[in-house]
């Protein structure tokens, strides 16, 4: 069975001298229009509403969370239709990664998908007392809701279509794999509260994400198992999400238990960082990624 993955073989990406290089090339512009794009919509919708609302635009931070959620849905869309384009343009192809006809349904199978996974780890540390889980007033859905739609879509278009698939139009699968999932951990060491053993815990669980684009040659169970991942772990659970809290605002909180050592709890950067989480995401990216290769996607 051949893969469902197209990495693109035209245009930019056809075969021949240096097609390792141009494929570096086309994957660093892509990353560039998709983050330029992404942000151009945003603050644009941004200023159209302070427009509306007879307000002065100052930043991003000091808008209404509603305009903020508005305005990251634009910059979503805005950005995935960059890339359509520009795949489109420099691939000779159409995106069929990013069809708009299969969105729903595997945007609500992945939410499921990363809801189960992250209850599940919570689970296995609340039953273990190494955290403590408490109710608490809702005080707003909007902005857990915006930070969910911009670290999932963002973060999934990024390593997932451009430079994990890229990487393997260079290198191979499992070279992009590897150094995909590397490059995720290492880009939250700059988060509050990260640690080594956090990283290798994100590292871990890369293989989810990687699988269900491996399996559906498509972006939204990717993007729908990290959105549910996100707001399941910062909104319902109301914990820090790797290390940042803006998605607690829900209806529980859930702190390290006093005394427990952060290797169990979590610590500052929340459940992602535990053993918990680690044992689970190499679970989940194992079951993942071992239907991927039954299935032969691993093939290009």
């Amino acid at each position: 069975m051949t893969a469902l993955v197209e990495l693109g073989a035209d245009g930019w990406l056809k075969p021949g001298r240096y097609q390792w290089l141009r494929a570096l090339v086309f994957m660093i512009a892509l990353a560039v229009l998709c983050v330029l794009t992404f942000n151009v919509a945003a603050d644009t919708t941004l200023r159209f509403a302070a427009f509306l609302a007879g307000q002065p635009f100052t930043t991003r931070a000091a808008a209404p969370t509603g305009a903020r959620l508005a305005a990251v849905l634009v910059g979503s869309l805005a950005m995935l239709g960059a890339y359509a384009l520009m795949v489109r343009w420099g691939e000779r192809r159409a995106a069929h990664e990013i069809d708009p006809r299969h969105a729903l349904r595997e945007l609500s199978i992945g939410v499921a998908i990363g809801g189960a996974i992250m209850a599940v780890i919570l689970a296995i540390m609340w039953s273990a007392g190494w955290v403590v889980l408490a109710a608490a007033p809702i005080t707003g859905v909007a902005e857990a809701m915006k930070q969910t739609v911009q670290s999932a879509v963002i973060e999934e278009v990024l390593m997932r279509i451009v430079i994990f698939r890229m990487l393997w139009r260079a290198f191979g699968v499992w070279p992009a794999l590897i150094a995909t999932a590397l490059l995720f951990g290492g880009l939250h060491l700059a988060n509050p509260g990260a640690s080594p053993f956090g990283a290798l815990c994100l590292i871990a669980g890369e293989g989810i994400g990687a699988g269900l684009y491996l399996l559906t040659g498509r972006l939204w169970m990717s993007i729908g198992m990290h959105a549910g991942w996100n707001f399941t772990l910062g909104w319902l659970f109301g914990s820090t999400v790797s290390g940042l809290d803006a998605f607690v605002t829900g209806p529980l909180r859930m702190y390290p238990a006093q005394g427990v050592a952060t290797l169990l709890s979590g610590g500052g950067f929340g459940p992602e960082a535990s053993v918990a989480a680690l044992a689970v995401s190499l679970a989940g990216s194992a079951v993942c990624l071992t239907l991927a290769w039954r299935k032969g996607r691993f093939g290009t």
